[in-house]
């Protein structure tokens, strides 16, 4: 009996040790990442000489704070999650009713998207519901249906594009400089937008059709810098570096207007004082009925023969084609329908901002697109959404966290650490659910009916 006893405690204590000596890597690894970005600062003293201020007091608290993260990482956390997907494989034996929120989320995410404006202008008045309309709704909206879209192409059909912004600001020129000289209204634009965007992922289709893996990467990567340095050098027709400004405004189908001086203002004819989050409020509205828009269009066709060729041409090129699968067309349609999307948001971003600019469409741009939809869980569209609330949500919140002056001094800013504790945040999360926060690949067809196989007959050695 002492010996079965014993048993317990002595896994416990092995636990503990390990987790202590996972604490102590990653104070040293914390400890080496940080000693010069954290630890010292240069800085001017009154002589406006170059001086060396050490923080070892700040570099503390960071060490600290990873080593008792990994502490209770590896203690609590990790058992946490196995203990939790044993118990989902045991549950998957039995075929339990998803719970009401589960079945009705789109509706009800749909029903909270609608209502929050108003709820917005509700808590904080009119003017002061214009940073979180605009920041934390129309921003997030943005990139869902840039990820999306791009969902499309890499989570769909397997391509990884770098260069997807390339698509972004084809859409964002062609509104401003079609508006600008021929003084077309938004809602001719956006199509067009579109359209001439996909127009340019079929070009980028072209000369990648037997390209694959990385070298589709980096050919991707090098389309998008060729775009934006087009925008740069072309200053004839793009303007150059100082961007296109005075870019029109979308209206409500041309019967009101956001224009100041316009007489069919939507304040004036209504009657409300003048302010700026009716038109914020009103461009809410566009991008969630265009996210929405871009969520119909991509469940229909992933149920359709295109979609299920392109998930076919993501498991197996080489077996796609010989099921007669012409993988030409069906590379060509991913990228000029991921790429159509990006035009919309493209044209939707230049009618919100009033001016666009190459500083606007860097590599950076994409490359925060791709982690959206990596972090949700590539074919996913509810995990993408959710990585991209996070995602520029968290970043938008971050940048309002003032209240750390008081705590680390005045000399804090934490505009400098906000991209440090989002990568960090990144790769806690890429540890804890590599595949995701809703990682899915199954395929939109199945020969048979599906059935729930039982984890025991899944072991290695029994198929």
């Amino acid at each position: 009996m002492a010996t079965v006893s014993a048993n317990p405690a002595r896994a416990e204590a092995s636990s503990t040790a390990r987790a202590l000596r996972e604490a102590v890597f990653a104070g040293i690894i914390a400890f080496g990442l940080f000693v010069l970005y954290v630890g010292l600062k240069t800085d001017q003293n009154i002589s406006n000489e170059l001086i060396l201020v050490q923080r070892w007091g700040l570099l503390a608290i960071f060490v600290g704070v990873a080593m008792v993260a990994r502490f209770i990482g590896v203690l609590y956390v990790q058992p946490f999650l196995k203990r939790r997907r044993t118990a989902k494989s045991e549950a998957s034996d039995l075929e339990l009713q998803p719970s009401y929120f589960r079945r009705n989320f789109s509706t009800i995410a749909i029903i909270a998207l609608v209502l929050y404006p108003p709820l917005m202008v509700a808590l904080f008045g009119t003017q002061g519901s214009l940073k979180w309309v605009d920041n934390f709704g129309i921003q997030i909206l943005i990139y869902v249906m840039l990820a999306w879209g791009l969902n499309i192409v890499v989570g769909l059909a397997g391509l990884l594009d770098l260069g997807y912004v390339a698509f972004y600001a084809v859409g964002a020129y062609s509104y401003a400089l079609l508006s600008t000289h021929l003084g077309l209204s938004f809602w001719v634009l956006l199509p067009l937008s579109g359209l001439l965007a996909a127009v340019w992922g079929m070009v980028l289709g072209f000369p990648v059709l037997r390209l694959r893996g990385d070298y589709l990467a980096i050919v991707t990567l090098a389309f998008g810098e060729i775009i934006r340095l087009v925008l740069i050098n072309w200053t004839d027709v793009t303007q150059g570096t100082f961007g296109v400004s005075g870019v029109a405004k979308a209206s409500i189908f041309g019967i009101y207007s956001f224009d100041v001086g316009a007489a069919n203002n939507f304040a004036k004819v209504w009657g409300l004082p003048m302010s700026a989050a009716y038109y914020k409020i009103f461009l809410f509205y566009v991008i969630l009925a265009l996210a929405l828009l871009t969520a119909f269009v991509t469940i229909r066709l992933r149920r359709m023969p295109v979609g299920r060729a392109w998930e076919a041409l993501r498991e197996d090129e080489i077996a796609c084609r010989s099921l007669g699968i012409n993988t030409v067309t069906t590379k060509l349609t991913a990228f000029a329908t991921g790429a159509m999307f990006g035009g919309f948001a493209g044209s939707f971003f230049a009618a919100r901002q009033g001016f666009v600019s190459p500083e606007s469409f860097v590599f950076l741009e994409s490359a925060v697109i791709l982690a959206i939809v990596v972090l949700g869980g590539m074919g996913s569209l509810v995990g993408i959404a959710v990585a991209a609330v996070l995602m520029i949500g968290g970043t938008e919140i971050l940048r309002e966290l003032t209240f750390l002056k008081a705590v680390f001094g005045p000399d804090f800013t934490p505009e400098l650490y906000r991209m440090l504790i989002f990568g960090l945040a990144m790769v806690v999360v890429m540890v804890l659910k590599p595949r995701g926060f809703v990682g899915s690949r199954e395929p939109s067809a199945f020969l048979h009916e599906r059935k729930s196989v039982s984890s025991s007959f899944t072991k290695e050695g029994h198929g």
